[in-house]
């Protein structure tokens, strides 16, 4: 049994600092799990913290250390048990740049002062995304160790499930699970090999003596450039006005011009991109926070959310391809759904960040077998071209294995549905062992001559078994359907 947090970091401040605190103040919960403190002592203040994931804290504590001793501002750790999870590090106060935004600024946007706040704290990005990167060991991040395709599934997902399930704005799943994979391959073709702090916003950016300083980079990881100035600039409820964040945009790219060249008309091409994913990725966490967990301040950054997919839409800056994901998007801004808290919060929980995503396949042997993006490589493919072939009678040929004419033909033979139970016997104990194991992928494909009938059929079905496992997250992809004869 865990002590309770509170004592666990008095305990750890007494131990560390040879006498008790005077005063212990619990601070307001965040968006997280994390219990924060503020021990005080005569005019010596720290900030005693409690996460109960280990992972996270041990990824917060090696990047805190690697950025101190690189010289950027982020909190001094003056204490860490692993033992009760508790940590201490430096009180930068209570004042975030979010918090001295103006709430109703007028058309000619941010004052000069708070424009040169916003500059030095893209010259600090600058500094954690290159200089960060150096020496440090990214296996330490927590959850991912880069911003990857599976790191991008999750977020996508995250959209799908707690933002458009619980918004009510209806989509065909196999075809978005698709446009989603198209999206994140478009992604990974971005150079990605620095420091991705992943939430780089007003509201992780202290203020102190007038100074940024920088919290809540637990999450960081290997990534792109991109995403963090994105994050900054349609930061949602910051509401930069948009004239000004193009300034700040070119000021980014001047600074990271000065270490390195920049393409600057692609990178401007680019980070539309990334500002889609990092929308996307902020609306399932403003449905998982507000609508599911009940925090209903998240909530209030849908609006302008929306307000930022709109001006992407009316400046064409938003992605063309996939264009089912574009259909999608341009639904949510004509429509402007709002959220509510979920009356049955299970309803909308999609898989956690560790569930096994088993991506399931069918092919065409005359295109080869696909390869697996994901990062893991194996994995199983059936070759079902020893099966009968419905694609050889005219009245099947124009159907798929998904129409129930040749689901039909097929399950009369016994042949058919003894290959299929033997896949599933060698598939599903690798599932539960995988699952055991925290694994977090496996890839199943099954092929035949066309990709159309015996393949899909065996593809469908496995999918339908695998999603009644809880804990395993099922892609399903036909890579012929397109060409499929209609």
């Amino acid at each position: 049994m865990h002590k309770p947090a509170e004592q666990a970091i008095l305990e750890l401040y007494t131990s560390h600092f040879g006498q008790e605190p005077g005063q212990v103040i619990p601070l307001p919960p965040s968006g997280s799990d994390r219990q924060y403190y503020r021990l005080q002592r005569g005019d010596h203040r720290v900030i005693g913290a409690y996460n109960p994931d280990q992972r996270e804290n041990e990824a917060f504590v090696t990047l805190s250390r690697h950025f101190f001793s690189a010289g950027l501002p982020v909190p001094e750790l003056f204490a860490y048990d692993r033992g009760t999870q508790a940590y201490l590090v430096t009180d930068l106060g209570d004042t975030t740049l979010f918090s001295i935004l103006p709430k109703d600024h007028d058309a000619k946007g941010f004052s000069g002062d708070l424009m040169d706040l916003y500059r030095k704290a893209i010259d600090y990005l600058v500094l954690f995304q290159v200089d960060g990167a150096e020496e440090l060991d990214f296996s330490i991040c927590y959850p991912r160790q880069a911003f990857d395709r599976q790191s991008m599934m999750w977020d996508l997902n995250y959209f799908k499930y707690y933002f458009l399930k619980v918004s009510g704005i209806g989509f065909d799943e196999q075809r978005l699970e698709e446009a989603f994979e198209r999206f994140a391959g478009h992604l990974l073709q971005a150079p990605a090999g620095y420091f991705m702090y992943r939430d780089f916003q007003s509201r992780n950016i202290m203020l102190v003596n007038g100074k940024p300083h920088f919290i809540d980079y637990q999450g960081g990881r290997k990534g792109p450039l991109a995403y963090d100035i994105a994050s900054l600039l349609f930061d949602a409820k910051a509401n930069i006005p948009y004239h000004q964040r193009e300034e700040l945009l070119a000021h980014y790219m001047d600074v990271l011009e000065a270490r390195m060249p920049v393409d600057r008309q692609a990178f401007r091409r680019s980070i539309y991109h990334f500002v889609l994913m990092r929308i996307l990725q902020a609306l399932g966490a403003y449905g998982f926070r507000g609508g599911v967990e009940g925090k209903t301040l998240f909530l209030e950054s849908v609006p302008y959310a929306l307000k930022n997919l709109d001006w992407l839409n009316e400046n064409d800056l938003l992605p063309s391809e996939p264009a089912y994901l574009l259909g999608i998007v341009r639904r949510i801004i004509q429509e402007k759904p709002s959220l509510r808290q979920s009356p049955d919060k299970q309803r909308v929980l999609p898989p956690p960040d560790d569930s096994l995503t088993v991506r399931i396949g069918s092919f065409s042997y005359k295109k080869g077998v696909p390869a697996d993006n994901s990062g893991n490589g194996g994995g199983f493919v059936f070759d079902c071209r020893a099966l009968p072939n419905p694609g050889r009678q005219e009245r099947y040929r124009n159907l798929s294995g998904k129409d129930d004419a040749v689901i039909q033909y097929l399950e009369q033979d016994k042949e058919v549905l003894a290959f299929l139970d033997a896949s599933l016997k060698m598939v599903e104990p690798a599932v539960d062992n995988y699952s055991r194991r925290g694994f977090t992928s496996l890839a199943v494909c099954y092929g035949c001559t066309g990709g159309q009938h015996r393949s899909v059929y065996c593809a469908e079905q496995l999918a339908r078994k695998l999603r009644k496992k809880p804990g395993v997250h099922v892609i399903l992809q036909h890579f012929e359907e397109d060409n499929w004869a209609s």
